[in-house]
């Protein structure tokens, strides 16, 4: 039998494990060996650095993966749910704009929180783990409704919610330009199925690429100072966002409520949304590597604790409606 390491098993076993490890690698390497990008050149500079192209065929090939016949139940819980992520993640920002320094808390504990950290944290769900939790606790239909979450990747939806908040202005051909690949691999998918199953097999496998580029535009030491605040945040994140899905659900989607706090998690995509943004709007630069650092402490905190609160929560709503169902039998 062959010497077998198994490292992907290991990676797995932390929640986001494929994004936030090769995410730290490269934050590693960008703390210690800053220039290594511009030492070695070539490919090696081009991963180191790449986190822009590389998103863009990330962003082409999840667009390809999603289908637009789904059934009916479907859309409607997904889309009941995509909405109302996006409009909390709308008011936070309008509230938070009005409340914070432009260029976000620079002293104090609440150093680096900014608008954007606020909404790239809030405005997507983790489609995956979504899925997941609800295969286990939910219905076929309600597991299905992470079609449309993919259509929260990416910077689009922060952009959009930036933008009609008044936080920030982007020229209209910067808008197409961010969701242009999305869309031509989405026309693609849905153009061809066989196109479809070749592009949204990349979906996983780019994530450790753009995840480790990412992590060379962060110093570590910026990690270390907003470790509590991002806890912080990931909590804040289930609580705002959670609430108000878990009501959604319930009234318009035509569940218990446990998709809607499935739902209430931040997406591993969305790490990479603070320097995009700022890729496109300068002004967001100085807040992008906390913005980065504050939204990665969020996926893992609420890839740990969305888990077990929606257990805890699909245990006590599938007691209650069993007593109940025994109860209008006994009468």
């Amino acid at each position: 039998m062959g010497f077998n390491m198994q490292i992907k098993r290991a990676i797995d076993k932390v929640p986001g494990g494929m994004m936030l490890i090769p995410l730290f690698l490269g934050a590693l390497c960008h703390t210690f060996t800053p220039g290594a990008g511009k030492y070695f050149g070539s490919f090696t500079n081009g991963l180191i650095t790449g986190t822009v192209p590389i998103l863009a065929v990330w962003f082409f090939c999840m667009g390809a993966s999603i289908k637009l016949s789904a059934t009916g139940t479907v859309l409607r819980k997904s889309g009941t749910l995509v909405v109302t992520k996006i409009a909390v993640a709308w008011v936070v920002a309008a509230v938070a704009a009005r409340m914070m320094p432009e260029n976000g808390i620079e002293v104090g504990f609440f150093a680096g929180l900014s608008t954007l950290a606020l909404v790239a944290a809030m405005d997507m769900t983790n489609g995956g783990l979504y899925a997941s939790i609800m295969q286990q606790y939910g219905t076929k239909e309600e597991a299905g409704a992470f079609v449309l979450m993919s259509l929260e990747s990416g910077p689009l939806m922060t952009m959009v919610i930036l933008g009609t908040a008044g936080i920030a202005s982007f020229e209209p051909h910067v808008f197409v330009g961010a969701v242009l690949p999305f869309l031509v691999g989405f026309i693609l998918g849905n153009l061809d199925p066989e196109l479809r199953e070749f592009f949204s097999k990349s979906v996983h496998t780019l994530i450790p690429f753009f995840a480790f580029a990412l992590g060379n535009t962060i110093d570590l030491s910026v990690i270390a100072q907003t470790g509590l605040l991002g806890v912080l945040l990931g909590v804040g994140v289930i609580f705002i966002t959670g609430i108000p899905l878990i009501i959604a659900d319930k009234v318009i989607g035509g569940g218990d409520g446990t998709a809607g706090l499935a739902a209430s998690s931040t997406a591993g995509a969305a790490v990479a949304t603070p320097v995009l943004i700022a890729e496109m709007v300068p002004a967001f630069k100085p807040m992008a590597p906390a913005a980065t650092s504050l939204v990665a402490t969020s996926v893992i905190v609420t890839s740990i604790l969305v888990p077990i609160l929606t257990a805890m929560w699909s245990k006590r709503v599938k007691g209650v409606q069993a007593a109940e169902s025994i109860g209008a039998s006994v009468k």
